[in-house]
């Protein structure tokens, strides 16, 4: 399985290694002291697997877990700073399972062989035509570890170049650079629905002191 051989981030924290054991029916403890009774395949998608793990977890609780295996996330939060109120860049695109246009942070899965850093300069540059000269991992997390594992790399791009973007047969999507100010109002009213890119412009408002209300905070 894909996610199984990535090549991670540097800061990225030890997983459970559920995972690497799937290809035994034999209990095997992690680190977490998860042990792994069985495991099976139960959907293949070309993006993902779905596995139904009978495990006993680090209480002692043996449950089913049916857990979706992707091989993890790069986003990118391309900031131009040219002007005194720094704009990020927003991704506009429908999406099927939410029945709507959404505003995006651009992001994409890790290809295989391929590191997350890279991962985040491709995307970048086939979804909006943009190259950076400047990148710094801003966030690392996991969407929904509920029953998915799939992690999200956040990138703050900065110093940034255009070009021509080159998108996927199936991307229809077009971009624009945001007042870091308004993105903020748009996360407090609302209009800002998806997680990524909820967490990169807050996080981008903490960078620049930008507050709930769009206004620049001054710093103590």
């Amino acid at each position: 399985m894909a996610n199984a051989t990535k090549k991670a981030p540097r800061s990225k924290p030890t997983k459970p290694s559920a995972a690497t054991s799937r290809k035994s029916a034999k209990p095997r403890a992690t680190r977490n002291q998860v042990q792994v009774i069985s495991s099976k395949v139960v959907h293949s998608a070309p993006v993902f697997q779905v596995t139904s793990d009978e495990v006993i977890e680090p209480s002692g609780v043996q449950v089913r877990r049916d857990i979706i295996r992707h091989p993890g996330s790069v986003v990118v939060l391309a900031l131009d700073e040219s002007k005194k109120m720094p704009s990020v860049l927003l991704i506009r695109q429908y999406r099927y399972a939410a029945d709507q246009d959404l505003w995006e942070l651009p992001a994409g899965r890790i290809d295989p062989g391929e590191d997350a850093l890279n991962g985040a300069k491709r995307e970048l540059a086939e979804e909006t035509g943009y190259s950076a000269r400047e990148w710094k991992l801003a966030l690392y997390y996991y969407a929904s570890p509920g029953f998915l594992d799939e992690t999200m790399s956040v990138f703050a791009a900065r110093d940034l170049r255009k070009g021509k973007a080159t998108p996927e047969e199936d991307e229809f999507i077009t971009s624009k650079f945001v007042p870091l100010d308004q993105a903020v109002q748009w996360v407090m009213s609302g209009k800002l629905r998806d997680g990524k890119a909820i967490s990169g412009v807050l996080w981008a408002a903490q960078k620049f002191h930008i507050s709930g209300n769009g206004k620049s905070v001054k710093r103590k």
